[in-house]
């Protein structure tokens, strides 16, 4: 009798099963980058905190948690280092340069996005420009010109006044850039229905374009704030006293000839912190929409 050979069909691995296996890997990889760049951005801000709690022989030793949280070292920090009347300092340049940059960057923002005249485009491509400058260029030169040795200014000298750390800051290359990209998504029927109610550009402005801009000038102010609260180098160089100094420079002071008092530096960074967070959590839906709807018309 004859034999009955039967052939077992070979397993074939469809498309669909490598599909769902690279999409897994996938995920995992993506995952697994995205746990690191957590773990190495959080990191910091833990080591911070930690080392704020800790005693100076702790953060001497490299110790990753304190024994004992010292929550008095916040209150040493705030009295030994003036922090009172650095944190005022502090309060008041950083709301004079808010005011002075959302005064700049919403007109020529909306000079250029939204009139047109003769040498708008150079004169734009020059703002732009600026961006490209190092900061410590133009360091030596605008401390002459606050010092008063390149051309007259008020007062002989800014010097360890208030001038000098907010006026060099209320205009903004990027906060223009900014708002003029999105003033100039503006539809402009919104300008013809204006221009026939009998509007001229500043009513037009302040009744029709800022009230639908809020997003991208609370990302100005959210940029602006944390650029006037976090300055150290300018007010160091244009201050020699504690007069103006602001809350930065107060944190210089934790570091004396016998090394830094790490303890209190941490604390003292700490405190300088929390209204960032404060003003980055009260604007954060505002802000991640102005970075989402600008840029995109140019």
């Amino acid at each position: 009798m004859d034999s009955v050979v039967v052939k077992q069909k070979p397993v074939v691995t469809t498309n669909r099963a490598k599909r769902s296996k690279f999409y897994y890997i996938g995920r995992i990889l993506t995952y697994a980058i995205l746990l690191l760049g957590a773990i190495v951005f959080i990191f910091p801000f833990f080591w911070m905190i930690s080392s704020s709690l800790m005693t100076l022989g702790e953060t001497i030793t490299r110790s990753l948690m304190p024994k004992v949280p010292q929550w008095v070292n916040y209150v040493d920090a705030w009295n030994q280092a003036k922090f009172s009347k650095y944190f005022f300092n502090s309060v008041l340049i950083t709301l004079g340069t808010m005011a002075g940059l959302l005064i700049t960057s919403i007109l020529a923002g909306y000079a250029f996005g939204r009139i047109d005249f003769k040498g708008k485009d150079i004169l734009f491509g020059l703002f732009l420009a600026t961006m490209m400058i190092p900061e410590s260029v133009t360091l030596i030169p605008n401390y002459l010109l606050i010092r008063g040795s390149i051309i007259p200014i008020p007062g002989g000298t800014w010097l360890n006044k208030y001038w000098s750390l907010t006026i060099p800051f209320i205009a903004n290359a990027f906060s223009i850039f900014l708002l003029r990209q999105f003033f100039a998504q503006i539809p402009k029927e919104l300008w013809d229905a204006a221009r026939i109610d009998g509007a001229d550009h500043l009513r037009f402005l302040i009744q029709v374009v800022l009230p639908i801009s809020k997003a991208p000038i609370m990302t100005v102010l959210l940029f602006g704030f944390t650029g006037s609260w976090n300055a150290f180098q300018w007010p160091l160089l244009v201050t020699t006293n504690d007069t103006w100094r602001p809350i930065m420079v107060g944190l210089w002071s934790f570091v004396n000839e016998a090394g830094p008092q790490t303890h209190l530096l941490m604390a003292g960074a700490v405190i300088s912190l929390i209204p960032i967070l404060i003003i980055y959590f009260l604007t954060q839906k505002q802000f991640t929409q102005g970075i989402a709807t600008t840029g995109l018309k140019g």
